[in-house]
């Protein structure tokens, strides 16, 4: 089993979710995230003054598949995800060793 962990524009969400959604992907959890990368945030008006907005607001999205799912999550995300500027996110992935459903008892693959 292996975590997906992706940040990505928070306009993208639907698509994204969308777009997991049709590979089988049934939960993930979205989580209203800021940040910057090689972006480095952007100046803003208001008001007459000019202020850095150093953190910019992404959406953090995290799913649980089984190891031969994340290919086809990974390439769902980017095709949903990808405007082709700078700022369209990050995907990272880790492993995970044990699954839990707290209402069942079900372990690892089940409780995915």
């Amino acid at each position: 089993m292996k975590k997906i962990e992706a940040i990505i524009k928070p306009f993208k969400l639907d698509e994204v979710r969308e777009s997991l959604s049709e590979i089988g992907v049934t939960g993930l959890t979205v989580t209203e995230v800021k940040g910057f990368g090689r972006q480095k945030g952007h100046t803003e008006l208001y008001r007459g003054a000019e202020y850095v907005v150093d953190f910019l607001p992404k959406v953090k999205i995290e799913i649980v598949v089984a190891a031969e799912t994340v290919e086809p999550a990974i390439d769902a995300i980017i095709k949903a995800a990808h405007t082709g500027k700078i700022g369209d996110g990050k995907i990272f992935v880790t492993a995970v060793e044990q699954v839990v459903r707290i209402r069942t008892g079900e372990t690892d693959e089940a409780a995915i």
